[in-house]
């Protein structure tokens, strides 16, 4: 946790546009930033729907032209990329729009990077490696989880190696993000889950990271209630629109939380099998959860106590390591109820990944924020007991 004399930055879109009815502004928006041509970056569900002809409406009624790309891969890849670029350049475009979840806005991102600073997109991976702004952007949400929309990051797999990417910086951060509720109903039970899920990985992550301070503490555990409080009932009712609502709040201020304060060893862990294995980023971050809460209660068990109280365990009376263990099991408990798989094998996991995927994780950049030190052998056993 950042010291009390320690200095730290606070990053954010300029401007959020939240609640029912919220993307009606996209139009106005969009020419705040002066775009005169958008091209919207969004995935093939989406394009099927119609949504993203409806936004391209929106646009070209206030006078903003679109051109819609609908190749984003659920895990977004440097070749998604390098189209989304050739479209962008051929048909003369001076914005972007994503739309959907992390998976659109990150491959936006990675258009972004390219048509501001020219190479390929795998030249930009790290840590404030990119040396020039992106156009204008507003990054469209349509799931509650990955707060991509708000943040800094962004994550494209290598094709090459199948590891992911990571990009950190503010100057992928979208000028404009949008969480309207009501594009959110139409997304199915499990995809409610994983992503809700996605966003209380976030919010715990973020509690006990290196860099977490008072801001991101409040940011994190007012998440960490919304998802335990409203999870459920969104998953069990997509059209429940207070609960959306609830949950779009929750994955935002999970994303404040964790784009400021970084997030762990569950991140590392959880990015192997969707880069190698194309696997569920929202889904590998449930299975994994508890078991790095569980790895890291010795580092900040206090830490964990204060998540056990904001997923609504009673701790009267009980000393921090045993509240923390409770935390733990309520975090369990709730990923059971919404129905995400028990282990890593459940989704296509083998034992026979587990040496690859610990290897990529102990690089990531994720576990440089983790509140205990890790070592490589650590990975593996949460590997195998996650499976």
């Amino acid at each position: 946790m950042a010291l009390a004399d320690e200095v730290f930055d606070f990053f954010i879109p300029s401007i959020t546009k939240m609640g029912v009815g919220a993307v009606k502004q996209l139009g106005s928006a969009a020419k705040y930033l002066g775009a005169q041509k958008a091209l919207i970056v969004t995935d093939q569900g989406l394009v099927k729907l119609g949504v993203a002809d409806q936004m391209k409406k929106l646009l070209e009624d206030s006078g903003i032209a679109a051109v819609i790309y609908g190749g984003a891969e659920p895990n977004p890849t440097d070749k998604n990329v390098r189209e989304g670029v050739k479209i962008y350049k051929e048909s003369k475009c001076d914005a972007l729009v994503s739309l959907g979840g992390g998976s659109s806005h990150d491959c936006a991102k990675g258009i972004g990077i390219v048509v501001s600073n020219g190479g390929d997109i795998r030249e930009y991976a790290g840590i404030d490696t990119v040396p020039k702004a992106l156009p204008p952007f507003i990054a469209i949400n349509t799931t509650a989880g990955t707060a991509s929309e708000m943040t800094r990051f962004a994550v494209i797999t290598n094709t090459d190696t199948h590891v992911k990417m990571i990009f950190a910086t503010a100057r992928i951060t979208p000028a404009i993000a949008i969480n309207d509720p009501v594009l959110m109903v139409g997304m199915p039970p499990a995809l409610t889950a994983a992503t809700g899920m996605d966003a209380l990985t976030h919010a715990i992550e973020a509690y006990v990271a290196a860099l977490a301070n008072p801001v991101t503490d409040a940011c994190a555990l007012a998440a960490i209630r919304l998802v335990a409080e409203w999870l459920s009932p969104a998953v069990a009712n997509g059209d429940n629109l207070m609960a959306r609502d609830k949950m779009a709040y929750a994955e935002y201020l999970a994303g404040m939380a964790f784009n400021n304060a970084g997030i762990g060893i569950v991140h590392a862990m959880a990015h192997q099998p969707g880069a190698l294995l194309n696997k569920p980023h929202g889904v590998c971050n449930a299975i994994l959860l508890p078991h790095g809460c569980s790895f890291n209660l010795i580092a900040c068990p206090q830490r964990f106590a204060d998540i056990a109280e904001a997923m609504g365990v009673d701790i009267t009376g009980l000393m921090p390591m045993e509240a923390a263990e409770k935390g733990v099991e309520a975090i369990r408990k709730l990923s059971a109820s919404v129905g995400i798989p028990a282990g890593l094998s459940a989704i296509g996991v083998k034992e026979s990944d587990i040496p690859v995927l610990a290897e990529s994780a102990f690089k990531d950049i994720c576990c440089l924020f983790n509140p205990r030190k890790i070592r490589p052998d650590d990975i593996v056993e949460l590997y195998k007991q996650a499976m």
